[in-house]
């Protein structure tokens, strides 16, 4: 192919579609050296290229006191990864936060390339409507919701990911029998609710998921994306878990489960889910999903 050349350089220059940082895109540039000898060694350029591994979903609903931290402490996780929050029209000073964060370039809008994207929503329309916004936009190979509270903690996301070796959907648990996370959590009317839910789901459902309320569902997009999501309120969990059951039971993806940590807040520290009210709304959720076609 290369007759009579002691060493030829090719120059390829391939454009990403992703930002590096906080840019609009880059240009990655690989030197590839063929030898006499047929073989090939790559020299990369001074820029890498970023493959997106996980899409984070982030719903944001008047969270001014533990946004920047928990954006922090997400950034921070050493997965190749992108963020998009979807603010649901807060009046605590978050929207104002995140519309600094796009004036000072520190994001970029919907349809930009940044790694750090927001989403500044109309009108309020629940965060089940957020995570599907968030969702439409996700480039990751997988997806994952991450409330924009303290009660998860994104350092979870690398145990996550290293279970997806054999499975297409994780859901990371807070109810693992005899689990530490399961043991320190209050007794509380949250916590009966969503071992009940539980329950309710394996009844149903015949599947063998231990917690169907946790907010870290690790998905594959595509898998993700052809859920066909409805619901806009809180009860986006309960279909999410609904379907991912189904898809089980079907014997169509790969299922696994691993133990996270958890560090409930209350009604007073913000919390927002209504124990009896959204309980009633989940439960018909898993039941309407159940025999829905």
């Amino acid at each position: 192919m290369w007759k009579g050349a002691q060493s030829v350089t090719l120059t390829c220059v391939r454009h990403i579609n992703f930002a590096w940082m906080y840019g609009d895109g880059i240009d990655a540039i690989d030197k590839i050296s063929f030898a006499s000898t047929g073989k090939e060694s790559i020299h990369h350029s001074k820029y890498r290229f970023v493959s997106i591994k996980l899409s984070v979903l982030m719903p944001v609903f008047n969270e001014r006191a533990t946004f920047e931290e928990i954006l922090g402490r997400v950034q921070a996780v050493t997965i190749d990864k992108e963020i998009i929050v979807v603010d649901n029209c807060s009046t605590d000073g978050t929207r104002e936060l995140l519309q600094t964060l796009l004036d000072t370039g520190q994001a970029g809008d919907a349809n930009s390339s940044a790694l750090l994207r927001v989403v500044l929503q109309a009108e309020n329309g629940g965060k089940g409507n957020s995570v599907r916004r968030a969702l439409e936009l996700a480039r990751g190979e997988y997806v994952i919701v991450q409330d924009a509270d303290l009660e998860y903690d994104p350092n979870d996301y690398i145990k996550l990911m290293q279970a997806v070796e054999n499975a297409e959907v994780v859901f990371g648990t807070r109810l693992l029998p005899g689990s530490e996370t399961r043991r320190k959590q209050p007794r509380t009317a949250f916590y009966y609710g969503r071992v009940g839910l539980s329950v309710l789901l394996r009844l149903l459902y015949a599947v063998p998921i231990s917690d169907v309320a946790t907010c870290y569902k690790l998905i594959k997009r595509d898998v993700a994306q052809n859920l066909n999501l409805q619901s806009s309120g809180f009860d986006l969990d309960f279909e999410i878990g609904a379907k991912i059951a189904k898809l089980k039971k079907q014997h169509k993806i790969r299922y696994a489960e691993v133990p996270v940590s958890y560090q409930p807040r209350t009604e007073l520290e913000g919390k927002k889910i209504r124990a009896w009210h959204d309980g009633w709304r989940a439960a018909w959720a898993l039941l309407r999903f159940r025999f829905a076609k």
